[in-house]
Order: C-alpha cells, then sequence, then structure tokens
C-alpha cells in the first residue's frame, strides 16, 4: 500500500483525493483537523497517527478503513460506510456517529466521550478499553456483548437493549426499575448489583 508523504502544515480534500486517485493509501501522521473528506472513496486506507479533529467523513467509504492512534474529536460521519472498519486508540470525544453503516465496525481502546451513537449496534462484540462516558446511547444493542475495562457512567441508555450481556468489566451507573427487563441475564459483579439495588432503595449485606 502506498504511503504519501503528510504535507507541510494542514491537509486537505484535494490532497486526500490526489493520493487515494489509485487505491487504498496509508497516511500516517498528516494534519486533517477539519477536512472536509465528504464523500470521498476510502475504503480500505489507514490513517495512523493523524489529527482530523472536527474533520468531516459524511457519506464517504469507509468499509474495512482503519483509524489507528488517531485524534478524531468532535468529527461528523452521518451517512458513512463503516462495515468492518477499525478504531484503535482513537479520541472520538463528541463525534457525531449516528445514521452510519456500521456492520462488522469495531472500536479497540477508544475515548467515546459525549459521542452520539443511537441507535448503534454492539451486538455479539468483545469490547475493550471503550470509555462511553456521557455518550448518546439511546437505543443501541448491546445483547451478547462483552465489554472489559469499559465506562457506561452518564451515558444516555433510554432504550438500550443489554439482553445476555456481560457487564462486569464495564462501569455502570444506577438502573431505574422500569429499565431492567432490559438486562434480562446479563452478568454483572457483586459490586456492580450492589450499586443496582441501591439506585432502586435496596440495602445490600
Amino acid at each position: 500500500m502506498p504511503e504519501p508523504p503528510a504535507p507541510a502544515g494542514l491537509a486537505g480534500r484535494q490532497d486526500v483525493a490526489s493520493a487515494t486517485r489509485d487505491g487504498p493509501a496509508r497516511f500516517s501522521g498528516w494534519n486533517l483537523t477539519a477536512a472536509d473528506l465528504s464523500r470521498l472513496d476510502l475504503q480500505g486506507c489507514v490513517f495512523e497517527r493523524c489529527r482530523a479533529g472536527q474533520a468531516n467523513f459524511a457519506n464517504a467509504g469507509l468499509a474495512e478503513t482503519q483509524f489507528l492512534g488517531c485524534d478524531l474529536n468532535n468529527s461528523r460521519w452521518a451517512g458513512a460506510s463503516l462495515s468492518s472498519a477499525v478504531f484503535r486508540d482513537c479520541k472520538l470525544t463528541g463525534a457525531l456517529l449516528g445514521e452510519i453503516r456500521s456492520f462488522g465496525l469495531t472500536f479497540e481502546r477508544c475515548l467515546l466521550v459525549s459521542a452520539q451513537l443511537p441507535g448503534f449496534s454492539f451486538r455479539r462484540q468483545t469490547l475493550d478499553g471503550v470509555d462511553f462516558q456521557g455518550a448518546d446511547l439511546a437505543e443501541a444493542d448491546f445483547r451478547e456483548a462483552v465489554l472489559t475495562d469499559c465506562n457506561l457512567k452518564d451515558a444516555n441508555l433510554a432504550r438500550a437493549r443489554f439482553e445476555g450481556a456481560d457487564l462486569r468489566g464495564a462501569e455502570i451507573g444506577p438502573i431505574a426499575a422500569g429499565d431492567l427487563p432490559r438486562f434480562k441475564g446479563a452478568l454483572i459483579s457483586r459490586a456492580q448489583a450492589a450499586i443496582i439495588a441501591g439506585g432502586l432503595g435496596l440495602k445490600v449485606v
């Protein structure tokens, strides 16, 4: 895979389009802050240690693309195709990830603090080191997922589903009584059970 040198200073849409004219490329250390990459075909590319805060990836073709150690804070992704894409060791605080095509998309050791992920499916995924604190996960699907070293505190979990999930490695807050059926069959630790019971006004002795 070709690895075009990073331009001096900010790189933009034309730089990326030119680098991928003949197919996928590896972008290492590029500064793509606030770049408009919407609707570009970036399938199979690799972005490594890139700065792309506030970048616009809306409606871009990103299937099987890898983002490794990138700053993607406050980036926009609406309508993007991210099937089988990988985010590893990335910062995605405040990212807008609603309405994307995400079959097979994986997050590993990523910050998704205050990110927008309504309706996102994590079903049967293994999530390791993902921080969802304050994220919008309304109607997200975590059924049969395994969460290790993850943080769900203060996240919006309205109508999210956790049936059969293994939550023992996640930080969770109190759960309302009306939400308990959506956690049927989930595995939790004794400490988590105490937090949930406390939120329901019960005392664990």
